[in-house]
């Protein structure tokens, strides 16, 4: 355990309520789906990554370059996630000790993604999220446990939109209580895990960025080619998923947020999507559904699934940088 790793102190809890009062002026300066596909990190060949690689996956990779290019633009000084790959099975946990730094290893791609990750977190935010999603009646915990191995849903959703790691972070489990809650039950909790969130981003005084980590359509192959790069053989694994991930972008392309949210559940069910995970009503709940068109950045698949990068800049012009 790396020495000054131990878990944030509860009083931070104690001084929330009075803090609320005190500090406002916080808000969401931009929201984005952030798809977390190890492949997109081992395709960057980054230092932090051990294997490397030729290349691939270019679409996704590029469409978060240019999505990364937006937020240059803004100032935000924390980025809040929700990861489909942290899945708690009562409520939503939120980390809550200072700094990480360990070895990521994934247990499906060994070969693509051992990431050592250095990453601090903004456990005044984290505590007041988890304040204020209690308050709202919701089932959070905070996670404490020093020695806890970030997962690579959070650690690739992050390294895509902040490659060098300039902000903490606040990271948020899903819920997938599938054999206790229907998908419905889910996003209306998820939705409302949203709105504490931004109340908390209010209450604080943050500027945040929110990213929900998770993929579209979610069939994938059973089987890897000898290169994994090799984009010859990368395609969605079926035309109705396709249609799918189609219909859903164009509604997020269109403003049309509460449709979306509508549809989610028989999407969920019939392209197996990670959106299931709540990442997306999530971030729908934080935003607000008024919150107009999303910008695609890109879309491509990875190992058969449909994945999109897709933005959502909120901030005024007093978030944009050097500007009086």
């Amino acid at each position: 355990m790396q020495e000054g790793t131990r878990a944030c102190g509860n009083e931070s809890i104690e001084s929330w309520h009075l803090s609320r009062f005190l500090m406002e002026g916080g808000n969401i300066v931009a929201g984005a789906l952030a798809p977390h596909p190890p492949h997109l990190v081992y395709a960057e060949n980054p230092p932090q990554n051990e294997p490397t690689s030729e290349g691939g996956w270019e679409m996704l990779r590029w469409g978060y370059e240019r999505m990364r290019g937006d937020l240059s633009r803004l100032e935000y000084d924390v980025i809040i996630v929700l990861s489909a790959h942290w899945q708690t099975y009562v409520g939503n946990h939120i980390l809550n000790v200072p700094h990480f730094e360990s070895l990521s290893v994934d247990p499906v791609f060994p070969h693509l993604f051992r990431y050592h990750y250095s990453i601090d977190v903004d456990c005044e935010l984290a505590q007041a999220i988890h304040a204020e999603a209690q308050e709202a009646g919701l089932v959070t915990q905070l996670m404490n446990n020093p020695d806890y191995r970030v997962d690579y849903g959070t650690i690739v959703s992050c390294h895509m939109t902040d490659p060098e790691w300039t902000r903490p972070i606040v990271s948020i489990s899903s819920f997938r209580s599938n054999a206790y809650y229907s998908t419905d039950v889910m996003q209306e909790q998820m939705l409302a895990l949203g709105k504490a969130t931004r109340a908390a981003i209010e209450s604080t005084g943050r500027r945040a960025l929110l990213l929900a980590s998770n993929s579209l359509s979610h069939r994938h192959f059973v089987t890897e080619h000898d290169i994994p790069e090799d984009m010859s053989k990368e395609h969605i694994i079926s035309h109705p998923q396709h249609l799918w991930d189609v219909r859903m972008i164009e509604m997020i392309r269109r403003g049309e947020l509460q449709r979306v949210l509508d549809e989610m559940p028989e999407f969920a069910e019939q392209s197996v999507s990670e959106v299931d995970s709540g990442g997306l009503s999530w971030l729908i709940g934080a935003l607000g559904v008024d919150a107009g068109p999303g910008e695609l950045y890109g879309y491509g698949t990875v190992i058969g699934t449909g994945n999109a990068v897709i933005g959502w800049l909120m901030g005024d012009s007093s978030d944009m940088e050097g500007t009086e």
